[in-house]
């Protein structure tokens, strides 16, 4: 059974969908829980998660912040952290729902997943990057926060959860993780492509290799935020 942790941040245009996708586990009784965790949305954020039935939280907008929260008040045993622009394609549930029976019944040790990145655009440049993405979470197990994270709570907690970081918090928690605990499964969660159309491909990709790169070198999480844009 599964909690859901969603941060937001005036994500109407997005968030209804991305709530949506979870209907169908909801019913089945996959996802029991949503959590929506607010860093002080100007637009109609709450109102969604209002009708909706999802849980909503408060926190300072910072990303490892506000899953740190969501995480600290889910109730069930596996947590789902989703981004508010990330919808999970039909049938996502079924092959997470063999995942976990795997680690819940001791077949395979105790472990991460990540969904196959994709993007809600047409034309070469996005399926060049989806292809790149893929090479790199063959290569390095390294998926990023928009391919969705599920995770044994347990494992969650055993690895010290998310930092209280702006950005990157996907990074250090996959790092902590390592390769060997972290494994892409086939479905795909589809993000928006909205930054890549208004900043370019090219710029958009570049600047986020940039971030990576400072990040390893260890410059400060608010120095590369401001890069970051």
């Amino acid at each position: 059974m599964i909690s859901v942790v969603i941060p937001t941040l005036n994500a109407e245009a997005t968030l209804g969908a991305t709530l949506a996708a979870l209907v169908p586990a909801a019913v089945d009784g996959l996802v029991r829980e949503v959590i929506v965790v607010d860093g002080g949305s100007a637009d109609r954020t709450k109102e969604i998660v209002d009708q909706a039935g999802a849980q909503l939280l408060g926190e300072r907008a910072e990303r490892g912040r506000q899953l740190a929260a969501g995480a600290a008040k889910a109730r069930f045993p596996w947590l789902l952290f989703l981004h508010a622009d990330t919808v999970l394609e039909p049938g996502w549930e079924r092959e997470t729902s063999r995942f976990m029976e795997r680690i819940d019944t001791g077949d395979h040790p105790p472990s991460a997943a990540a969904f196959r990145f994709a993007l809600d655009d047409q034309g070469p440049k996005p399926r060049l990057l989806e292809r790149l993405v893929a090479l790199r979470c063959r290569l390095l197990r390294l998926p990023y926060g928009d391919q969705g994270l599920l995770l044994p709570k347990s494992l969650y907690e055993e690895i010290g959860g998310f930092s209280p970081l702006p950005l990157m918090e996907d990074v250090d928690l996959v790092r902590r993780l390592g390769r060997r605990r972290t494994v892409m499964l086939r479905s795909r969660a589809v993000t928006s492509a909205d930054r890549f159309r208004r900043e370019g491909y090219l710029r958009r990709s570049g600047r986020n290799l940039a971030c990576l790169a400072l990040y390893a070198l260890r410059v400060p999480t608010p120095v590369i935020r401001r890069i970051y844009g």
